[in-house]
């Protein structure tokens, strides 16, 4: 094994000096650079998306909904939801609705991970996430990570998640440093006290369900360090500018009403964000004792021999399937009284 990952290395080597794009190269140097000053791997934990298979655009499975749920009913949730909408926009044929509608019901009931309807598979698919440290503490944002073109701190910003249609195909990733860590990570699985045994044992049994690794699209979050621990502070955004708002925002404004800061804490909050806003592309801000980072976020997924991870028995949830959505009859008539 480790000598057919070492051949796959070589060949994405041989592909990038045939290629001889500068960038490429520089992202490349950018990458070899990071895993000696961030050498260790923080997990954080899984995270939970929604993919699909559609014969009618080819075999591979793609995420329709980004990797980013802590729990798979959230995920499951998100599928009740496409469902119903496709029944109330996306059609006229009471039968193709019907199906629909059924397999809302379905979802209403049960906490089902995977259903065909209309000929199209759906599953929800488990991964984890996890970050790179080092002596400073958790990674930040690299100089070659993009950025968006319009870098604006006011009114409504919505960066698309690279996520959507992101094919979830073991091996197509064309970098040597994504190969060396899809390497590392081949055998990564849960140990240690901290996790409980049935985690263990899903995570040890992955191994071979789910030999394959596909790395999902970098993402960036904000964390807090009050102390010696980091904690993740608010959801995974798609560039660093992203989340470099995700944190003004929060200073400035719903921090102070979610925590009821008094006066002092509500003006320091202010200054800091409004210093953090000044310096551009900063990826720290302090408040007092508390560090503010902006955290590079990795992902990765596991596949196997019928594609993506479903969850886990021993993955947990809070809360179970629910009705979301009012009754809509074939005819496509919705009714608000249940």
């Amino acid at each position: 094994m480790a000598d057919d990952w070492k051949r796959q290395i070589d060949r994405l080597h041989e592909g990038l000096v045939r290629r001889d794009d500068p960038t490429e190269w520089v992202t490349e140097a950018d990458a070899v650079d990071a895993s000696y000053r961030y050498p260790h791997l923080a997990l954080r934990g899984p995270v939970f998306g929604l993919a699909a298979q559609d014969p009618q655009t080819g075999a591979e499975w793609r995420l329709l909904r980004p990797a980013t749920s802590g729990m798979p009913q959230e995920a499951r949730d998100s599928l009740n939801s496409l469902l119903w909408f496709k029944a109330k926009d996306d059609t006229d044929d009471p039968a193709v609705r019907r199906e629909l509608l059924a397999a809302v019901a379905v979802l209403e009931r049960e906490p089902v991970d995977e259903m065909t309807v209309l000929g199209v598979r759906y599953r929800v698919v488990r991964g984890d996430e996890f970050a790179r440290s080092g002596e400073r503490g958790l990674e930040p944002p690299r100089p070659t990570d993009p950025e968006p073109a319009d870098r604006s701190w006011d009114g409504r910003q919505e960066t698309p998640s690279p996520d959507l249609g992101f094919a979830l195909t073991p091996g197509k990733e064309d970098g040597v440093m994504v190969g060396a860590m899809k390497l590392a990570l081949q055998g990564f699985s849960y140990s240690g006290s901290r996790f409980p045994a049935e985690v263990r044992r899903d995570s040890a049994r992955a191994l071979t369900s789910h030999p394959d690794i596909v790395l999902l699209p970098v993402g960036f979050g904000v964390v807090e360090r009050r102390g010696l621990g980091w904690r993740p502070h608010g959801t995974l955004m798609p560039t660093p500018h992203d989340a470099r708002r995700l944190l003004f925002d929060g200073m400035a404004e719903y921090w102070p009403l979610l925590h009821k800061f008094s006066d002092r804490e509500r003006t320091r909050h202010a200054q800091a964000a409004e210093t953090f806003k000044a310096a551009g592309r900063a990826d720290e801000a302090r408040v007092g004792d508390t560090l503010y980072r902006i955290c590079r976020i990795e992902r990765m997924l596991r596949s196997g021999p019928d594609g993506p991870e479903p969850p886990r028995p021993s993955d947990l949830d809070d809360e179970g399937p629910t009705k979301i959505h009012p009754t809509m009859d074939e005819d496509g008539t919705i009714r608000y009284d249940d």
